[in-house]
């Protein structure tokens, strides 16, 4: 925990669970504000992170980044399972509740603010306290419930109303909706800018009332875990930067492809992937 007195402005705020992830190779350091903040601070920003941690676990992957924390007695945790058929999960612990009021003050006007949910952690309104000039928004969190051993099945998302109107803009994955076109039409038409990742095959982008594909370079999967959020990062980044949702798709279509040739928080983008896909996009 940090004193709020010693905190200083940051351009990308993420709120959400750090995650312990747990599969055949151990545990590792996960969740969505773990690879959005890394990702952010590798293109340059200055990031913080509002959280709910066991403070007994180590952070030192996210050394150098600010930390507010709730303190909890677990960590959010996840098994994750990669089949033919796509993921499977289960939920071990869930950390502490994270109150939109426990964002610093001096972080509630961050350029860009990033509510990653990854278990019902964050209410699902509209924070009214929070001034960004984007407010990014990962919903998987608010999209998925588990049943009592801790599988996790998808779920409505309750009061998606109250937020998608006032996102700057929403990335998905197809599987947090189970591949529902009609659901991922309806959060289209409610909100600005949709971004909807599809693995392999890219991404698909709607705005405007127009949808585009940006298709994935083709490269030798090591760990797709991360990858969505880094996209996500990715292109809230550049559509701040741009003000251009296609040009930020095709940058964070190309950015989270080379993201997977890498286990875990490894898939964090270098200086030089970041330089080639700018290239890339111009």
């Amino acid at each position: 925990m940090y004193d709020v007195v010693l905190l200083q402005a940051v351009d990308y705020l993420v709120i959400g669970h750090i995650t312990q992830d747990l599969t055949l190779d151990g545990s590792h350091t996960g969740g969505t504000a773990a690879f959005s903040a890394l990702t952010a601070r590798a293109l340059g920003l200055r990031v913080g992170i509002v959280t709910s941690i066991n403070e007994q676990t180590s952070m030192k992957v996210l050394d150098g980044i600010p930390i507010m924390s709730i303190p909890s007695e677990h960590m959010t945790t996840f098994e994750n399972i990669y089949t033919e058929n796509g993921r499977t999960q289960t939920l071990h612990h869930q950390a502490a509740h994270i109150p939109i009021d426990f964002v610093p003050e001096i972080w509630r006007s961050a350029s860009i603010i990033h509510l990653g949910p990854v278990a019902q952690e964050l209410d699902s309104e509209l924070p009214a306290n929070l001034s960004p000039s984007l407010l990014g928004v990962t919903p998987q969190g608010w999209m998925r419930t588990w049943e009592q051993d801790g599988r996790i099945l998808l779920c409505k998302w309750q009061n998606a109303d109250r937020i998608l109107p006032h996102a700057g803009a929403v990335v998905i994955s197809r599987e947090d909706v189970g591949g529902d076109e009609e659901w991922i039409e309806a959060m289209a038409h409610q909100t600005q800018v949709l971004a909807v990742t599809e693995a392999a095959a890219g991404a698909v982008l709607y705005w405007n009332g127009d949808r585009r594909r940006f298709h994935a370079p083709k490269v030798e999967e090591v760990d797709a875990t991360g990858a969505g959020d880094i996209f996500a990062t990715a292109f809230f980044i550049r559509l701040q930067e741009t003000r251009d949702p296609w040009e930020a798709a095709r940058f964070a279509t190309q950015l989270s492809a080379r993201s997977v040739t890498r286990a875990g928080l490894d898939g964090i983008p270098t200086r030089l992937e970041i330089e080639e896909c700018l290239m890339e996009v111009f």
